[in-house]
């Protein structure tokens, strides 16, 4: 009997009572009837104390459960146990479960950013067949680039330099174009033009002055076309460098313009220019070894997206004032993913970045000779002696090793609110439509092939580009498959 009653009271719930000060009952004589009485009394008093300590044990975990769903605390992972614990951890305010702290950033971390998945098909026979014939036939398939409407192209033209013995540089001309009208074409042969922003009234173009000798210093030059096609001002950058590049001109809300600049491979630049064209200010700051790969205006400064293939680092954001200071720095990824930024906008308060997440590495060192984002399918290839390999059979494992992200973020602290992913995916080019509204282009890989020996890529491909809206509250109203392609080469 004695041995009975010590497995009814270890089969009690979990409480924070002392079972030890249950004693034992003191053997009695066989047939005793007070041993009897004893045993009967004992056997009530652990099933009331039953019934009394499931009563507590339940309601505990009910007011922890009422007191995980009021503040938004997840319980998964967490046994009946752990959840009281942390739920008495935080009303004692004692703080001190190992738990708790871990419940806390996760809540909070959910609350900050709510994710939104873009399902995708995968691509149909037809859309192979269609790029195909678009390879062959040009069938009819827009290439990611081209535009319609009203629109700015540059391009370069080139001469034999009889004394070099080799062509350099001769002139470069803006264009502007309706569809594929031709409205009208600047040449310029002071610099080469390597980018351009399209203004309120008009364009800039900018670039550097072509040098064929690390000798020659490489200046940075910008030149103002108006809508006519009317060359109205051209400037070089003279902030004492010898080597200059512009990666971006922002027009700001008074029509003065931030030109965003790199100098000697090392200085982060910021120059600001009248809508004459004269500068008003400049400031550099030394960042080390880091491109300027993307820049967007903010209402009170600008963003920048600052990169380096070195390091791997793609998703490197700083805030910068109007004087060029850099209050901010922010950097995305995750534990288990790379973040790639490849485009970013400003959008009624809010910063958009468009970008693609591929797998993190468990080993750093394995990263395909530097190809961090393709190096988990290289390694499945390398590993398994795989050299030749079909687009049907390559394209499934390209897909999943890419997501398409677009990131929703606060101007202030830089921190992801919401996110929408499209898998198989690389996220595109951001824009605002002509009703306002935010663009964000996607592009969907859709073939692939295999080219081990190439020394500039590994992997390419075409993706078509599918296209989703957003309106002014930040709500996915719209999403459409353009027709257009965009080529893959990594």
């Amino acid at each position: 009997m004695e041995q009975k009653l010590y497995n009814a009271a270890s089969k009690l719930p979990e409480t924070e009572l002392d079972f030890q000060a249950i004693q034992p009952i003191p053997k009695a004589k066989p047939n005793s009837r007070m041993w009897k009485a004893i045993a009967s009394l004992a056997a009530c008093l652990i099933l009331v104390l039953s019934i009394g300590f499931i009563t507590v044990e339940a309601k505990e975990y009910n007011d922890a459960i009422k007191f995980f769903n009021e503040y938004g605390l997840s319980t998964d992972g967490l046994s009946r146990g752990e959840i009281k614990a942390v739920y008495r951890d935080i009303t004692t305010k004692s703080f001190t479960y190992s738990k708790t702290a871990e419940v806390i950033a996760n809540s909070i971390s959910s609350n900050q950013i709510g994710g939104f998945e873009i399902l995708q098909d995968h691509p149909t026979p037809e859309d192979v067949e269609n790029l195909w014939n678009y390879k062959n036939y040009s069938g009819g398939l827009m290439l990611s680039g081209q535009e319609s409407g009203v629109h700015y192209k540059y391009r370069s033209e080139y001469k034999e330099d009889a004394q070099l013995g080799f062509e350099v540089h001769d002139q470069s001309f803006i264009e502007k174009y309706d569809g594929e009208e031709l409205l009208w074409s600047v040449s310029i042969s002071e610099f080469r033009i390597d980018g351009f922003s399209a203004v309120s009234d008009g364009v800039i173009a900018y670039g550097e002055t072509p040098t064929w000798s690390t000798l020659h210093y490489s200046y940075a030059w910008m030149a103002k076309i108006d809508s006519d096609g009317n060359l109205l001002w051209m400037r070089m950058l003279t902030n004492g460098f010898k080597d200059e590049y512009i990666a971006e001109i922002i027009e700001n809300a008074d029509g003065s313009y931030a030109v965003i600049s790199r100098g000697d491979l090392k200085y982060f630049c910021l120059s600001q220019y009248s809508a004459d064209g004269d500068v008003t200010h400049f400031k550099k700051t030394e960042v080390g070894n880091y491109g300027i790969w993307n820049a967007a205006g903010l209402q009170d400064g600008y963003i920048v997206q600052l990169g380096s293939h070195m390091t791997n680092e793609y998703s490197q954001i700083v805030r910068v004032d109007y004087e060029g200071n850099i209050t901010e720095s922010f950097f995305y990824g995750s534990e288990d993913a790379y973040y790639y930024i490849t485009d970013m906008i400003e959008y009624n308060g809010s910063i958009y970045l468009s970008a693609y997440a591929v797998p993190r590495l468990e080993d750093e060192s394995q990263n395909a000779g530097g190809r961090y984002e393709i190096a988990a399918v290289l390694n499945d290839l390398f590993d398994n002696g795989i050299w030749e390999i079909s687009s049907e059979e390559l394209t499934p494992m390209v897909r999943d090793n890419y997501t398409a992200v677009l990131l929703v973020c606060d101007p202030n602290a830089g921190t992801p609110r919401e996110f929408y992913s499209a898998k198989g995916s690389l996220g595109g080019d951001l824009s605002l439509s002509e009703a306002g509204m935010l663009l964000w282009d996607v592009e969907s890989i859709t073939t692939t092939f295999f080219s081990p020996m190439t020394s500039a890529f590994t992997i390419g491909g075409t993706s078509y580009v599918f296209r989703y809206t957003f309106d002014e509250t930040g709500m996915l109203v719209s999403q459409e498959k353009t027709g257009e392609i965009a080529g893959y080469y990594r």
